[in-house]
């Protein structure tokens, strides 16, 4: 991964805390906004394009009344090109998954995150990992088996496998962000994603527009700003905090999604989900602990260090 030397940002754990709650709050607002649209009769991809589209005009915007639009300068536009890659096709697994199944389960397999960041620091950064966190691991995967029940239909395969797909994308991005970080304030982190990102969408939006009423540009639109403040919370809160902290905030969101669900769809978890969630959050809350312990006991010389 390339590397900027730059003096990191201070350390803030408690408010990186708070902005990592409000982003769970907003984010689960979105994802019922995406159901509720795509159900509406907008299509997927058009979504995407209008979840990404405004944040690029309220950014702008917002810069340029400030005279500020230098806070988007960047010398690593390589690195914003590869996140928004991953994001994208993060994107589509995350907003996909809600599509899929109801929004309680959707979120409780997106809390396989620590899981999947745990494997990837195995994988990316080479870390040496201990029984505790690949414990933890099999108790995550425990958790999402005990919630799909292979060979029951309870979830589809291919609802799994997107909402599997979330959790590990989250992962892997955070990574990125908490990288980019480092060297550019979040903002620009979100700004370049978006700018990269909508291009891309754009080329496909002529196969998939369809007229709109009213009421169905309110949805996309509130989409776009109610995405731009979840990517800002989240980014923000990355940089003020390591990400095996921030992370355990995410849970939170599965009271938000079982409200939306029951209060627009009339779902409720099934007990599938009641008792694999717990065991879910148990492993990522154990990884997270762990990650904590590890983090104040290493040095920078030595925070690569095993269990």
């Amino acid at each position: 991964m390339q590397s900027v030397q730059s003096a990191p940002p201070r350390q803030r754990p408690i408010y990186a805390l708070g902005l990592r709650l409000m982003a769970a709050l907003v984010l689960s607002t979105l994802f019922m906004l995406v159901k509720f649209t795509a159900e509406s009769g907008v299509r997927f991809p058009e979504i995407l394009f209008w979840r990404q589209f405004p944040t690029i005009m309220l950014v702008l915007g917002w810069l340029a009344a400030r005279g500020q639009l230098h806070r988007l300068k960047t010398k690593r536009l390589p690195v914003h090109a590869r996140r928004a890659l991953l994001g994208l096709t993060g994107m589509v697994f995350t907003f996909g998954a809600p599509l899929l199944m109801p929004l309680a389960e959707s979120t409780a397999l997106g809390f396989t995150t620590p899981v999947f960041a745990v494997i990837l620091s195995v994988l990316l950064l080479k870390e040496r990992v201990g029984a505790v966190r690949w414990l933890a691991v099999a108790l995550g995967f425990a958790g999402v088996v005990i919630i799909a029940q292979p060979g029951h239909a309870v979830i589809s395969p291919l609802a799994a496998s997107v909402g599997l797909g979330a959790g590990f994308m989250v992962a892997l991005i955070s990574i990125q962000v908490r990288d980019l970080g480092r060297t550019d304030e979040p903002l620009s982190i979100v700004f370049w994603f978006a700018a990269i990102s909508t291009p891309l969408l754009l080329i496909a939006l002529p196969f998939f527009y369809t007229p709109h009423s009213a009421w169905q540009w309110f949805l996309l639109l509130s989409g776009g700003a109610l995405g731009l403040l979840g990517q800002l919370l989240l980014t923000a809160a990355l940089r003020y905090g390591q990400v095996a902290s921030v992370v355990v905030m995410d849970y939170s969101s599965l009271v938000w999604a079982t409200l939306y669900g029951w209060l627009l769809w009339g779902d409720l978890p099934s007990t599938a989900t009641f008792l694999g969630a717990p065991v879910i959050i148990a492993a990522g809350a154990v990884i997270a602990w762990r990650e904590h312990l590890l983090h104040r006991r290493s040095t920078p010389a030595t925070a690569s260090g095993g269990e």
